[in-house]
């Protein structure tokens, strides 16, 4: 099947107002320009169906960037065919006119599946890396490491009467969670992902500070809950400066001076932050889509690779425009020169 060039109605449609579509569509014509699509067509190309036998497939990317679509709107299989036949945006987004047929929600389904089949989530989150860093943008030999909880259904109300089985239940503060954690590792200097890894809800951060780690760091940064991980049978204290954040009870009894340094250190941890709200609030994943921890590794991995490649699109808009450089950038910069 090929993509039609756009009709009369197409062009007509893309010079009128789109009442509350201004952002929708900037924000995807910021997907559209950051991510390669060529590289990822080489790379899903073998796995893909080339139609030497009934119905011709669709192209695939126009797949690919359906995907996409799903992953950054977070949209179930059903409502990512309704938003294509309701939004011109995102019709055009993928590549189709305004007469084009678009792919079903079970098309939807079954290349989510091919990609999960054939793990090609990692396969893209290591290309979208390897791009990144030949862009310089993974230079530093420091880590921030942290971990945020995806909420799972707790209800026992469906078929099987009783909870995801590969999901837990975790206790922060005074709040408990059940469902599974995300674990990262970011650049110190870029704030991009390096390593994701899933645990169930019950895993304690601390017990994975050294897997998020990569062999040539020097640095681990982490907040409150890797206190002491210096000390498990993983660190290595001889060659790596393990430094984690101290508990609020602990910094009321600190120093003047002593909560400065809390305050530089938590400007400079901030950059985690900021990858998870990429995934969980502008991409929306709070809560899990699928049942078991495998479908969604396969979706947080995809969603920290797009999530790396604004990150890095930012990063480098700052370095053109140095003088729009939030504060608290600067101060991490000149703590990793330092």
């Amino acid at each position: 099947m090929k993509i039609k060039a756009p009709t009369f109605a197409d062009l007509f449609a893309e010079t009128s107002p789109q009442p509350g579509g201004a952002r929708r569509t900037k924000f995807l014509e910021t997907l559209d320009r950051i991510i390669p699509w060529q590289d990822l067509k080489s790379l899903i190309g073998p796995y893909y169906s080339e139609g030497k036998r009934g119905a011709q497939p669709y192209p695939l990317e126009l797949m690919i960037r359906i995907h996409f679509l799903q992953l950054v709107y977070n949209l179930s299989d059903p409502m990512c065919e309704e938003t294509l036949h309701d939004s011109f945006a995102c019709r055009r987004f993928v590549g189709l006119t305004m007469d084009s047929k678009c792919p079903d929600e079970t098309t939807i389904l079954r290349f989510r599946h091919l990609l999960e089949k054939n793990v090609l989530d990692k396969q893209v989150f290591d290309l979208f890396k390897q791009q990144l860093t030949a862009r310089g943008l993974l230079f530093s030999k420091s880590t921030i490491v942290d971990g945020s909880f995806i909420e799972a259904p707790s209800s026992t109300k469906n078929a099987d009467k009783k909870r995801d089985p590969e999901m837990r239940s975790a206790k922060k503060g005074s709040n408990w969670h059940f469902g599974m954690k995300m674990h990262i590792g970011v650049d110190k200097a870029t704030g991009i992902i390096h390593t994701v890894i899933t645990t169930p809800a019950n895993v304690h951060d601390v017990t994975k500070a050294d897997e998020l780690r990569r062999p040539d760091d020097w640095e681990v940064i982490g907040d409150s809950g890797y206190l002491g991980m210096e000390k498990r049978d993983s660190a290595d204290p001889e060659r790596v400066t393990y430094t984690a954040a101290k508990r609020y009870s602990q910094r009321k009894k600190l120093s003047a001076e002593r909560i400065a340094d809390e305050k530089l250190l938590s400007s400079i941890r901030c950059k985690v932050e900021h990858a998870f709200h990429r995934i969980k609030v502008q991409f929306g994943y709070k809560k899990v889509r699928y049942r078991g921890l495998a479908k969604n590794t396969a979706r947080l991995t995809m969603l920290a690779s797009i999530a790396n490649m604004f990150i890095g699109n930012c990063f480098e808009n700052r370095l053109i425009r140095p003088q729009s450089t939030p504060p608290e950038w600067k101060i991490s910069a000149r703590s990793f020169e330092n």
